[in-house]
């Protein structure tokens, strides 16, 4: 499929047409700008690569704001050892499973000796378990997940927060998040590895009424860059919401790149459009 890249014209990153093992694409070692640019929506995709008939959504980041308690949380935990927390690493930990994302954490920022992943999990855990249930709603994503549901277009959750964080998360959120027709956590028994590994992505579309969903009928919902890289991993189309600190160079492996999910146009994929697109 033709892809289209916005603000500057990039050599394209080689991607999948159909699920592939590992190894993926890597993830790339940036600098990242200090007073970055918001980054506005894409033009339109010229053509899906085959009709979408279902959407995968990711949560943290996406439908929910809660990337800032992570941000937050890690920060107080560096502040100990003098660090800093900052934007290159923390495109490294977004979308990877909690252990995963630790590792990253303690290796990057030179504590492996002094703080094991596992013992900045149970630091972490107690601050996170304070704001959690706190999470509100990113924009547009009620409208957007509503009018999916209006139209019965099918869609799941695919999530590396485990069950006990995504209950804590959405505790105020119960109503939307039942509208999903199913929701696959990280700590699933068949997401052996987190992003950009694909398998959570692929557990998702295995699991919709009627049996496996073919990827390439898949558009996927993501802000982090391992979560990208998943989806095309997954063989299946993806629009990215990046936060507006993430470094532009990450939007590459993108169908689509939108500043919020209110920007996003569902005919732009064949999908029924919003009755009240003002809304």
């Amino acid at each position: 499929m033709p892809r289209l890249l916005c603000q500057r014209l990039a050599f394209p990153i080689p991607i999948a047409t159909s699920p592939i093992p590992f190894p993926y694409f890597p993830t790339k070692s940036l600098n990242f700008p200090k007073n970055p640019t918001p980054y506005l929506a894409m033009a339109n995709p010229s053509a899906a690569k085959a009709p979408i008939t279902h959407v995968i959504f990711d949560m943290d980041g996406l439908l929910l704001d809660t990337e800032k308690f992570y941000t937050e949380v890690q920060e107080i935990i560096l502040a100990r050892y003098n660090k800093t927390f900052d934007w290159a690493l923390k495109a490294k930990m977004m979308g990877k499973k909690a252990i995963e994302a630790a590792r990253v954490f303690v290796e990057d920022t030179g504590l492996s000796d002094s703080l094991t992943a596992e013992d900045f999990l149970v630091e972490r855990e107690a601050m996170l378990q304070k704001l959690f249930p706190t999470s509100e709603l990113m924009p547009g994503a009620s409208r957007l997940i509503r009018h999916l549901h209006a139209k019965a277009i099918p869609f799941c959750l695919a999530t590396g927060s485990n069950k006990r964080h995504f209950e804590l998360k959405t505790q105020s959120h119960h109503e939307l998040f039942s509208l999903m027709h199913h929701v696959v956590n990280g700590d699933d028994p068949e997401v052996k590895q987190g992003k950009p590994s694909p398998e959570i992505f692929l557990a998702a579309s295995k699991r919709f009424e009627g049996g496996p969903v073919d990827p390439n009928k898949c558009l996927v919902f993501e802000d982090a860059p391992s979560g990208v890289l998943a989806a095309k991993n997954a063989g299946m189309s993806v629009v990215m919401v990046p936060d507006p600190r993430l470094d532009s160079s990450f939007h590459d492996a993108a169908d689509q790149v939108l500043g919020s999910l209110l920007d996003f146009n569902p005919s732009d994929w064949g999908l029924p459009p919003f009755d009240n697109p003002a809304s």
